[in-house]
């Protein structure tokens, strides 16, 4: 039986165990996908020696970036984002190898792309972690001009507590990468000068629990259109399944 499975850390609730496990059984695939839950990437080299029928993982939170360095070869798009949220896991012989992709970008332009009206041209990007990189990384190909936000002073990002009125106007798409709003802390919602907003802004979230978070909810108060980030996470679960089997 093939396996298949998610590092990250911590777990607790996945979609992606769910998702594949009901794939499997009503296409009667002989596999199963398994949650690694690995305190550490180097605990990697167990989970692949141990489970010598793994063919393929998943990467979530905190290991997007970092387990770039533990791979044999890597994608140019996932090198280029600069994140990894897919591994192929081939064996040769007394080898294994592992291979990066990143399917984030292509489960997120997908579902946004239809949504982009001719004045979405600027977009804010909630974040600096590998979803954001993969979201910039997507935005950019969609011919939108980009602006990391994040609560710290980094180079080329924009802290919160210097979003205007202005700037809600001018970079009317605003996608959250953060996990500010996921339950069970749906009373929380990144900072942001909501009341400047209105049909013209585009308020993507990438949280799926709850279905609609408080920055959803305060953005579409006034008139914004807004999207969470399930539809992103089938299409990018979709595209996993197709980067296992390429040829």
């Amino acid at each position: 039986m093939d396996k298949y499975g998610l590092i990250g850390y911590p777990l607790g609730h996945s979609f992606s165990i769910g998702y594949f496990n009901e794939k499997f059984q009503n296409e009667n695939i002989d596999a199963v996908y398994e949650n690694f839950e690995i305190s550490s990437l180097d605990s990697l080299e167990e989970v692949i020696a141990t489970n010598p029928e793994l063919k393929g993982l998943n990467v979530t939170i905190p290991y997007k970036e970092r387990v770039m360095s533990y791979l044999d070869t890597i994608t140019p798009e996932a090198r280029a984002i600069g994140a990894v949220n897919v591994i192929r896991v081939t064996h040769k012989g007394n080898k294994t190898l592992l291979k990066g992709y990143n399917s984030d970008v292509i489960g997120f332009t997908r579902s946004i792309e239809p949504m982009l009206e001719t004045f979405h041209k600027k977009a804010l990007v909630l974040g600096t972690g590998g979803a954001a990189k993969a979201i910039t990384f997507g935005l950019r190909s969609l011919g939108l001009e980009t602006v990391y936000v994040s609560r710290f002073e980094r180079p080329d990002t924009i802290q919160y507590d210097k979003i205007t009125p202005e700037t809600i106007q001018e970079y009317n798409v605003i996608v959250n990468c953060t996990p500010v709003g996921m339950y069970p802390h749906a009373d929380q919602c990144p900072q942001l000068p909501y009341e400047a907003m209105d049909s013209h802004n585009l308020l993507y979230d990438l949280i799926y629990n709850p279905d609609e978070t408080l920055f959803m909810q305060k953005g579409g108060a006034q008139g914004a259109t807004v999207k969470n980030g399930l539809e992103m996470l089938l299409l990018q679960a979709f595209v996993s399944w197709e980067f296992w089997h390429e040829k």
